[in-house]
């Protein structure tokens, strides 16, 4: 069943974030991932979410986007997202 990573991030730091971003799309795709949404300015239309900047990332299945986030070669590019900017990061199952 497909997974849905949603990633809600504000940079703090562009310069050291660069990298990551340059960098990340090879293990998106090594994993079998592409992206839905390459961070849009969301438009909140209901209650009081404010995200700031949203990535999705759709992946075949949630064992594929496990495997994505666990990737032992892509561990220091996410500690540089992770230091670069405060990050919201949650996954979901999409519809069969």
């Amino acid at each position: 069943m497909t997974a849905y990573l949603v990633l809600d991030l504000t940079v703090n730091d562009l310069r050291d974030f660069l990298p990551y971003v340059d960098a990340i799309p090879a293990f998106i795709a090594k994993h079998g991932g592409r992206y839905a949404s390459k961070g849009a300015d969301p438009v909140v239309l209901e209650g009081d979410w404010s995200p700031n900047r949203l990535v999705i990332l759709e992946f075949p299945s949630q064992d594929h986007a496990r495997a994505f986030l666990t990737d032992p070669e892509a561990q220091d590019l996410f500690a540089r997202r992770h230091r670069s900017t405060i990050s919201r990061l949650l996954m979901v199952e999409g519809e069969p």
